[in-house]
């Protein structure tokens, strides 16, 4: 294929800012029947571009920013989102989540968890997890990474039964988050907006009831990359523009690619659009300068991905026909 290359990704950044929030004030009066919108942001280029779009469709007045950290997250994100709500001159609620973290165990079931596979493991040492094999073709594994205080690191594979109950654990956070989105939505009639770009959504890169609840998702068709453009078209602050993406879930550094991603996400990204349109993974190996075996791999592990999170997507099942409203067929009980 010729002229398969990064134009690939570029759009027009104001015809479509322009066409989302149209869409925005649509939804939120007829389809939802809210006043406003309430968005958590994390000083991450997702949440940024949201709220930025969410008071260009609606004005400043009509969305309140929240502000949710705890024990683990980088006091560098928090500083960020002061910055986008000092900008965006929103109305925000700063929350400190950890003390209700603590109290439901969230942090106890993650550290019992860590401690099967490293009994040493103490509450001043940090961890993150780790993903490997994707990329190569192989069966996707899981390690744990922790460093001690006196900053040693140590690395363990993890079973699965511990992988899952730290992912668990931590997935406290996301859905915590979200019940005190609602919580504000509730009290102010807004709806909630969801932040995940489309390589989030596409893969499955999101916790459900948490991060992936939502009225809305406006960027979910985005790819990252063009979440950065928007964000740069839209005027935000460079220190946001240049947010480098992290889980920001986990004690020590972790980027989204480390944790889950095959690829730097703007790789990913091009690759995502290129199996999209049936690009022959020779041309995406010359433009990422891999192996054509590599983008095979790279291929292989987006669909892995989309068939194991495939449930995530989906919608409460009944098991009978239910009419609701002015609209007949089924929805959750």
């Amino acid at each position: 294929m010729s002229g398969f290359g990064w134009e690939a990704l570029d759009i027009d950044y104001e015809q479509e800012a322009e066409r989302i929030c149209a869409r925005l004030r649509e939804t939120v009066a007829q389809s939802l029947r809210r006043r406003g919108l309430v968005v958590a942001i994390s000083g991450g280029i997702d949440s940024s571009v949201c709220a930025a779009l969410a008071v260009r469709a609606l004005g400043s007045e009509r969305v309140h920013c929240l502000i949710l950290p705890e024990r683990d997250s980088d006091p560098d994100s928090a500083a960020r989102a002061g910055l986008l709500a000092e900008t965006l001159r929103v109305g925000v609620d700063t929350f400190d989540i950890a003390p209700a973290l603590e109290a439901i165990g969230a942090y106890a079931a993650r550290d019992n968890a860590v401690r099967t596979v490293l009994p040493d493991y103490r509450d001043d040492w940090k961890m993150k997890l780790a993903i490997a094999g994707g990329s190569e073709g192989a069966i996707n594994r899981f390690r744990l990474i922790a460093q001690s205080p006196d900053g040693v690191m140590h690395e363990r594979e993890l079973r699965l039964h511990e992988y899952l109950t730290i992912v668990a654990a931590t997935s406290y956070k996301q859905r915590l988050r979200k019940t005190i989105e609602y919580f504000h939505a509730d009290r102010l009639h807004y709806a909630v907006l969801g932040t995940p770009n489309r390589l989030e959504y596409d893969q499955g890169f999101f916790v459900k009831n948490g991060d992936g609840s939502a009225d809305i998702k406006p960027i979910a068709h985005l790819y990252k990359s063009q979440v950065y453009g928007m964000a740069r078209h839209l005027g935000l602050p460079e220190r946001l523009c240049n947010a480098q993406p992290t889980t920001d879930t986990y004690s020590l550094e972790q980027g989204q690619d480390e944790f889950y991603f095959a690829l730097p996400y703007r790789a990913m990204d091009l690759a995502l659009w290129a199996l999209e349109h049936d690009v022959p993974a020779v041309h995406l190996a010359h433009v990422l300068e891999t192996t054509v075996e590599q983008a095979e791999a790279v291929y292989a592990d987006i669909l892995r991905k989309r068939r194991s999170t495939a449930p995530l997507h989906l919608r409460p099942v009944l098991l009978g026909t239910v009419s609701v409203g002015d609209t007949a067929g089924e929805r959750a009980a």
